[in-house]
């Protein structure tokens, strides 16, 4: 008797699909996207071969041997060597190093200032959102290349100096879109909840505002990393950028434009690797607004 009743409240009361979340069919949709899960798996290569490529070569990115000259790609040198003899394959993952530790921390510390700064202004309105909305005009009008080269010829060329002056400026624009964000969604129930049971502003913009605009950061952060590392090599190529003997993208494309008519490869790999480093990132990022844009979910 107990099985009947069983089998027929399983076929009155069929079972409940579980739902997925946010997150998850984000995913999902990325996962889709071919070209950015090629973009994903390139730059995660490239990563792994700048940072973990070094153990493994058999030469120093500053060992010289000046006998040795600039030479061809061959089997000793995969990528050949410079004018003064170093290998330029363990040259190239070492400054890989440096220009995608300098997108990572730029990109940082401008996520730290601009979501932050962002999310207060949007939240609090009014005299306080103008005004702070006003300085981030002002400091739009000026040119950011020029404002890093000051910070640099002021303070001293070093790499925390770099990581530090860049984030400085490309925190801007990531403060608007954090704001634009915040205007729609301090108007949400949960928001006037929150208020409603006495929370402190600031508990409100860490615990309910920037969790909810945390999709906007990602894509955009992916978009801020390749237009900091790009920002480093205009630095790099002017020579402001990491001294000698260690190297950038940056710093390698100058030194190989130096000498291109001669040895060519010195400016072809680097760039390449610059290039299709940043052709990933830009192609991940499109993935991920796509992914993350809760109208894609209706399709």
């Amino acid at each position: 008797m107990d099985a009947v009743i069983t089998n027929t409240r399983n076929k009155n009361f069929p079972e409940v699909e579980e739902g997925s979340s946010l997150w998850k069919d984000s995913w999902y949709r990325l996962c889709k996207n071919k070209l950015a899960i090629t973009g994903l798996v390139i730059f995660v290569a490239i990563t792994i071969f700048s940072f973990i490529g070094p153990l493994f070569s058999p030469y120093s990115y500053s060992e010289q041997d000046r006998q040795l000259g600039a030479i061809q790609p061959g089997i000793s040198h995969w990528l050949g060597t410079d004018q003064l003899g170093r290998d330029q394959l363990t040259r190239i993952m070492h400054g890989g190093r440096i220009s995608l530790g300098v997108g990572f921390l730029a990109t940082a510390v401008s996520l730290i200032i601009g979501v932050f700064y962002g999310a207060f202004s949007g939240y609090m309105g009014g005299k306080t959102d103008a005004f702070m909305m006003r300085l981030v005009d002002i400091l739009y009008a000026l040119p950011f290349t020029i404002f890093v080269i000051l910070l640099m010829v002021i303070f001293g060329r070093s790499i925390m100096l770099l990581f530090i002056a860049i984030g400085a400026v490309e925190w801007l624009t990531m403060a608007r879109i954090v704001r634009g964000q915040v205007l729609s969604i301090k108007k949400q129930e949960y928001i006037e909840a929150a208020i409603s049971l006495g929370m402190s502003n600031v508990r409100i913009i860490i615990k309910h505002i920037v969790p909810n605009v945390l999709g906007s950061v990602i894509v955009y952060s992916t978009l801020t990393v390749p237009a900091v590392m790009l920002l480093e090599s205009v630095l790099s190529f002017l020579g402001l950028g990491v001294q000698p003997p260690m190297s950038s993208w940056g710093s390698l494309i100058k030194e190989g434009a130096e000498s291109m008519t001669i040895f060519p490869w010195l400016l072809y790999f680097p760039a390449a690797f610059f290039s299709i480093t940043l052709f990933s990132l830009n192609f991940l990022g499109d993935g991920l607004r796509d992914a993350l844009d809760p109208k894609s979910s209706k399709d």
